[in-house]
């Protein structure tokens, strides 16, 4: 095919990725001109552009929102239970995609399965209310970190595209499973690892429904639920709650556009394997 063929091609590729871009990154855009407007100009013109912005709305948001404590708590909550995960997730992946368990293929159908299984809140609660863990930041911890999602299914995905004679080379030098894993396993894989950190921090940053019943002490809310308390306060200041928004969703935008590389290098590589 020539270059003047391919070029029509290459021009609607990109114009779908423009409009793509565009539903994207407009909804941020917009959500950031109401950020800098006052309750005067968002009542006067709520979609034109601003023109007198206003940046104290979101030093007034982060001061009366008391965000600076949720922030704390949600990356601690982010940091731990993303990790927690991210272990459960290897060391599920790992021994399926290599077949070092009985029925190995019926385990990745069951990751599938977990995926549509509804939320068991109420066993949730009666398991650390059991266990005297309901209301303490290590419980929310606990139960953030089992939920794994689709964790197992990528890292068995792509540990099955890693070369076999790793595993050969390994038992003939005899080295054992576990520094075989560690060692050799985990660096390769580091892309998926990434990945399934990455969801999984997701996940815990924009969780709600768990953080509101086992966590009924204020002082230990996430951001989400700062934000909630946060909007029924400030229901008709539009400026405020809309730089909440943004406080609130800046970390995991961020964290997105520099670790981008790592989600797709991820997802490809399980998806390949």
């Amino acid at each position: 095919m020539t270059a003047t063929r391919r070029r029509p091609r290459h021009v609607l590729g990109y114009v779908l990725v423009a409009v793509l871009v565009f539903f994207y990154v407009f909804p941020l855009l917009f959500l950031l001109n109401t950020a800098l407007k006052s309750n005067g100009q968002f009542s006067t013109d709520p979609v034109g552009v601003v023109t007198d912005p206003q940046f104290g709305n979101f030093v007034q948001a982060w001061v009366r929102g008391n965000f600076g404590q949720y922030i704390l708590n949600s990356v601690l909550y982010t940091l731990a239970a993303g990790g927690i995960g991210t272990f459960i997730s290897i060391v599920l992946g790992f021994p399926v995609a290599r077949g070092y368990i009985r029925g190995a293929r019926w385990w990745n159908i069951v990751f599938v399965l977990v995926l549509f299984l509804p939320n068991a809140l109420i066993t949730q609660f009666q398991l650390l209310l059991h266990l005297n863990l309901y209301g303490t930041q290590l419980g929310y911890i606990l139960i953030m970190g089992a939920g794994v999602g689709v964790g197992p299914l990528l890292m068995s995905g792509f540990i099955t595209s890693l070369p076999r004679e790793l595993d050969e080379a390994a038992t003939l030098d005899g080295i054992g499973y576990g520094r075989f894993l560690w060692s050799f396993v985990l660096p390769l894989a580091r892309p998926a690892i990434v990945t399934v950190f990455i969801l999984q921090a997701i996940w815990v940053w924009n969780e709600i429904i768990l953080a509101t019943v086992l966590l009924p002490d204020q002082s230990e809310s996430p951001l989400t639920l700062g934000l909630y308390a946060f909007e029924g306060t400030y229901t008709n200041q539009w400026g405020l709650l809309a730089a909440a928004t943004l406080i609130v969703a800046t970390p995991l935008i961020v964290a997105y556009v520099f670790l981008q590389k790592y989600i797709v290098n991820g997802i490809a590589g399980g998806l390949k394997g």
